[in-house]
Formats: C-alpha cells, sequence, structure tokens
C-alpha cells in the first residue's frame, strides 16, 4: 500500500495492515472493491498507485509505528484532542498502547478536559446576565437596553461608572451605619434619627437599583436565579420587614404601644434584631465591582472537596485528641477536662494554632498530646490551604485579563 498522508509517502504491506482489518488501512488492504477504497481515502493516483489522505503526517509516524510493532506510541508533547481525532480517524483503538502510556494519556485528558471546564465557567463568571443584543426587537428594547448598560456595564458611559461607584460607597455606608448604630453613645434620641434616615436613604438607593435591574432584564426566571440578585434582595428585604413588624395596627395606639413593650421582653424584639444584623449581607453586593471576591467565591465553589476534605480532618483531629486528652487529665484535681465534649474546645484552637490558653493540661502526658495537636494541626492547615491559595491566585489572574 503506497499511502501519502499530508505530502509525506508512507509504504505498508497488504499483510501487515490486513492483521486488523477493522482499521481504515486494514480496510483498504482487505477490500476487492475499488469504489468502496475509494470511500476510505481523500484522492487516489491512478499512475502512482498512491493513496492520498489530507491528514497531519506528524501523528501517522505513531500510527505507521503501529502497524508495523503492533503497539501504539504515545508522545507527551502531543494534544490529547488532536490526538484522540487521528486514531479516531485512523479506527485505532487506544487500548492497542502501553498501560504506562495509556494511564498518563488519560490523566492528561482529565487535567484538559477540567481546565477548559474551568476557562468556560470563568468566562461565564463574567458575563453578563442579559447581553445587550437580547433586547432587539422586545418590548422597549431601546429603553431598557439603556437602563441595562448604565446598571450593568460600568464602562458604558460616565452615568454608568458614576452609579457604580455610588453603589459601592451606599454598601460601604450601610454597613458603617449598622455598626455605629450599636455604639451606646448612638442610641439616644438624635443619633438614632439620623441612623434610620442614613438608612432609609440607602434603602431606597438599593431598592432603586434592584428594580432598574428587574426592568432591563430579558428573563424574569433567569434573574431571580442569579446569585448577585438574590444578594441584592437579601439587601433590601430586612428594611421592609422592620417596617412590616413595627407598622401591624398604626391606628390602634394602645396596641402599638404593647407591641413595643412586648419587643423589648419577647421573642419579637429577637427577631427583629435578627433581622436588622441581615443587613451585613449587604457587604457582598461588592461582589459585583470586586474581581478579588468574584475570584474568592469561584475558588469555593471549585474546591469544595478540598475544603470537605479539611473539615473532616478538623473534625477526626478534635475527636482524637479531645478523647486523649480527657483520658490523661481527666483525674487531675481542679481540671477543666472534665468529659470529652468539654475538651472539644481545647483541640479546636490548638489544631487551628491560635492557642488562646483558656484550658491548658497540668500533666507531662496532657503536654505531650497538647504538641501532638498543634504539630498535627501545622501540617494540617499547611496542606490543603496552600492548594486554596495556588487556586485563587490563578483563578484571580485570569479573571483580570478576561476583564
Amino acid at each position: 500500500l503506497n499511502i501519502n498522508v499530508g505530502g509525506t509517502l508512507f509504504h505498508i504491506a497488504c499483510k501487515v495492515a490486513a492483521r486488523y482489518p477493522v482499521t481504515r488501512l486494514g480496510k483498504l488492504a482487505v477490500y476487492t472493491d475499488p469504489m468502496k477504497k475509494l470511500q476510505l481515502c481523500d484522492d487516489y493516483s491512478v499512475q502512482k498507485n498512491e493513496y492520498f489522505f489530507d491528514r497531519d503526517p506528524s501523528i501517522f509516524h505513531y500510527i505507521f509505528h503501529f502497524y508495523r510493532s503492533g503497539v501504539l506510541w504515545i508522545m507527551d508533547e502531543m494534544c490529547p484532542s488532536n490526538f484522540v481525532e487521528e486514531i479516531e480517524y485512523w479506527g485505532i483503538h487506544l487500548k492497542y498502547s502501553q498501560r504506562c502510556c495509556r494511564i498518563l494519556f488519560e490523566e492528561k485528558q482529565d487535567e484538559l478536559s477540567e481546565y477548559l471546564k474551568i476557562q468556560k465557567e470563568l468566562e461565564a463568571e463574567l458575563e453578563p446576565l442579559d447581553p445587550a443584543e437580547q433586547f432587539e426587537g422586545k418590548c422597549l428594547g431601546q429603553f431598557r437596553k439603556a437602563v441595562w448598560n448604565l446598571i450593568e456595564n460600568p464602562f458604558s458611559s460616565v452615568p454608568a461608572k458614576i452609579i457604580a461607584v455610588m453603589s459601592s460607597f451606599f454598601v460601604l455606608i450601610s454597613i458603617v451605619s449598622m455598626t455605629l448604630s450599636t455604639v451606646e453613645e448612638m442610641k439616644h434620641k438624635t443619633g438614632k434619627k439620623w441612623m434610620e434616615q442614613l438608612e432609609m436613604i440607602c434603602a431606597i438607593f438599593f431598592t432603586s437599583e434592584y428594580l432598574m435591574r428587574l426592568i432591563s432584564s430579558s428573563s424574569f426566571k433567569k434573574f431571580l436565579r442569579a446569585a448577585l440578585n438574590a444578594i441584592d434582595l437579601v439587601a433590601i428585604l430586612p428594611f421592609y420587614i422592620q417596617i412590616l413588624f413595627e407598622n401591624l395596627d398604626e391606628g390602634d395606639t394602645l396596641y402599638h404601644e404593647e407591641l413595643h413593650k412586648v419587643e423589648n421582653v419577647s421573642k419579637l424584639g429577637k427577631v427583629l434584631k435578627l433581622i436588622k444584623l441581615m443587613r451585613i449581607f449587604r457587604i457582598l453586593k461588592l461582589a459585583r465591582h470586586s474581581t478579588g471576591l468574584r475570584a474568592f467565591g469561584f475558588t469555593m465553589r471549585q474546591c469544595y472537596q478540598q475544603v470537605c476534605c479539611l473539615f473532616l480532618f478538623i473534625a477526626m483531629g478534635v475527636f482524637t485528641f479531645s478523647a486523649l486528652m480527657h483520658s490523661v487529665e481527666h483525674d487531675v484535681p481542679g481540671t477543666n477536662f472534665t468529659s470529652i465534649p468539654y475538651a472539644w474546645w481545647w483541640a479546636a484552637v490548638s489544631l487551628s494554632t491560635v492557642g488562646y490558653g483558656d484550658t491548658v493540661p497540668d500533666t507531662i502526658l496532657g503536654r505531650i498530646v497538647a504538641f501532638g495537636c498543634i504539630s498535627f494541626g501545622i501540617i494540617l492547615n499547611g496542606m490543603p490551604i496552600s492548594i486554596l491559595y495556588n487556586k485563587f491566585s490563578d483563578y484571580y489572574a485570569k479573571l483580570k485579563a478576561h476583564e
């Protein structure tokens, strides 16, 4: 068989090719019908008796070697996708390769697939929820497109950039206001009034921003499913829930006064405090304008297995060392390690290498156990955290470059 692959000529004996009749060249050697042979190649030269294939000759060297030796060799520098495409064209299965080569090749394939998957998700991370092209031909398309550019695309105009800056500014103001409202000096009538007015201004801005995003959305369901839009909703709901609780019955003054009395001592007051505390989630709104926060969230989503492993190792360490500490310290008079659950806090603090010193062992054996716990914590913290940091820095650089 005279085989011309991309301009490079190869000669293969028909008997050698016929040993693999399911492959393309095997069929070429076995078939007797000229029409069937022509269907297997791209062209045929009658004068030279040459079958032409418009394929990559550099990879065909390995195919050619396979027919001669019966072993398919795989080089590390090959692109896995391209190599698989070529051997599928020639009808050769990966099982003909050596086991060591096949294992390394499949690992490389998995790495490439994972890399492409992450790249796709990274690009989707910065893709707008509703591209500007989706508004063409829709109701109030031009108006909604203008609103979308104003609220979602800070680089489209100066007003859009101002709104983006104002959004971050109001988030910071809101967090500072919530923090100052807990200071004793700010709880008097004047300070409280100022804080309430500032909270109202922030809530009005956040509500307007949310409504503008809702108006400019091309799909209501898609809008509600978006994580950042859910954060926006959580950021404004506490303000309106608080108003609802405080004004259940404005017409009934006695009932209203009674309600305020109940708030101070009942569960309703605790609910209101919890609702006010939910305003802290407004800081997550900064993720819209912070590549670092997006990279951190993306890292947590991609590395959930490593994070789960870290928590599993911590739990194992806490249970193991708390049991050991209790067994060597429970007989010491005045010890704090009266039971294994009481030793959990000490084990957790020691594993994290924080070491508050509020609970310490008194015996030599207890100190040896404590040393083992701290050593295990140092080793534990150094393993998955380095992986998380490396991935975070990699994702951050890619997001920044894509942005």
